[in-house]
C-alpha cells in the first residue's frame, strides 16, 4: 500500500526554552509526526536567509523529513516559551518573520494536488501567508481530509479567519480553553459538547477532536460522543503534544481505523512526547 501523503502547512521556527532553543511550530511537528508513523509527511512553510534559517533546513534534513521550505527576506521566526511548574507552555511570537509570508509556489500547487491529508491553524494566518494557506486548501483535491487544528494563540485570530477556515474544513480540532474562546465569539452554547455539535451542523464538518490535557479527548460526531482517558506519562514538557496526537488521528483516520482506535493511537503517541524534551523527539 502506498504511503499517504500527508502535509503541515504554516509555521516553522525557533521555540526559545529555557533549557536552550527547539525546533517548532504546528504544522512542522505534525508532519514530522505523520512521517515517523510510517506515511509521506511535508512541512511546508518558509525560513529567513540568516543563521537560524539555516540550521532549520539543516535539522529538517537531518529528520529526512520531506518539505518546501521557501527562504524569504523576512527573518526566520521565533517564539519565547516559558513553561509553568505543570511544564505547560506560554508563548511571545515575533511577527512579520518568515512563516508570516510564505510564498505560493508551483511546489506547493503540485503538492496540494498530491495530498491526501493536509492540516493547517489561524496562527499563520495572521499576515500574508493567509492567502498561500487558502490557495492550496482550494488547490487540494475534494478527497483530500482538511483538518483545521485551530490553535489560538494571543490575539492572533478573527472571526473572519476562523469562519473561513471552518467553512474549507473537513475536521475541526481543538482544546477545552479554545471551545469557550471561540462558543463566545459565535453565540454558541456554554455547553463544550454542545457547542461542537453546533459548528459541526453549521460548517458540515466530519467530528470535532476536543482535547481535554490531561483530562483526555472526546471525539465528536452528529451521532455520538467517544471519550479516551490521556495516556499515562512522566511529563517533561507538553509542547508539541497536541500536533503529535493530531498528527497520529490522521494517520489512523486515513488507514481506516475506527474513531476510537484513532484517538487511542493519538493519546499514546501524545503522552510519548510529553515524555520528552521539546516537540520532534526521536
Amino acid at each position: 500500500m502506498s504511503k499517504k501523503v500527508i502535509v503541515g502547512l504554516g509555521e516553522i521556527l525557533w521555540d526559545m526554552l529555557p533549557s536552550g532553543k527547539a525546533l517548532g511550530g504546528a504544522p512542522a511537528n505534525f508532519a514530522y509526526h505523520a512521517q515517523r508513523l510510517g506515511e509521506e509527511g511535508w512541512a511546508v512553510s518558509a525560513v529567513g536567509d540568516d543563521p537560524l534559517g539555516r540550521e532549520i533546513l539543516d535539522i529538517v534534513a537531518e529528520k529526512q523529513l520531506n518539505n518546501i521550505i521557501s527562504v524569504t527576506e523576512k527573518p526566520t521566526g521565533t517564539v519565547a516559551v516559558k513553561l509553568d511548574d505543570r511544564g505547560v507552555p506560554s508563548y511571545n511570537i515575533t511577527e512579520d518573520v518568515a512563516w508570516d509570508n510564505i510564498p505560493f509556489t508551483p511546489e506547493m500547487e503540485a503538492l496540494a494536488q498530491r495530498a491526501d491529508a493536509v492540516c493547517f491553524g489561524s496562527l499563520v494566518q495572521r499576515m500574508a501567508s493567509r492567502a498561500s494557506v487558502l490557495r492550496f486548501l482550494r488547490a487540494a483535491r475534494p478527497d483530500c481530509l482538511k483538518v483545521f487544528d485551530i490553535n489560538l494563540r494571543q490575539h492572533y485570530y478573527s472571526r473572519e479567519v476562523l469562519e473561513e477556515s471552518l467553512q474549507l474544513a473537513d475536521i475541526l480540532k481543538i482544546n477545552d480553553e479554545e471551545i469557550r474562546t471561540v462558543a463566545g465569539l459565535f453565540g454558541l452554547s456554554d455547553d463544550d459538547t454542545a457547542a461542537c455539535r453546533a459548528l459541526i451542523a453549521r460548517y458540515g464538518l466530519r467530528l470535532v477532536i476536543l482535547t481535554r490535557g490531561p483530562q483526555g479527548s472526546e471525539v465528536i460526531t452528529p451521532e455520538a460522543v467517544i471519550p479516551q482517558t490521556a495516556g499515562e506519562a512522566v511529563v517533561v514538557d507538553t509542547v508539541g503534544a497536541g500536533d503529535s496526537f493530531t498528527a497520529a488521528f490522521v494517520v489512523a483516520y486515513l488507514r481506516g481505523d475506527s474513531l476510537a482506535d484513532a484517538q487511542r493511537l493519538a493519546s499514546d503517541t501524545a503522552a510519548f512526547v510529553c515524555s520528552r524534551k521539546g516537540a520532534m523527539p526521536v
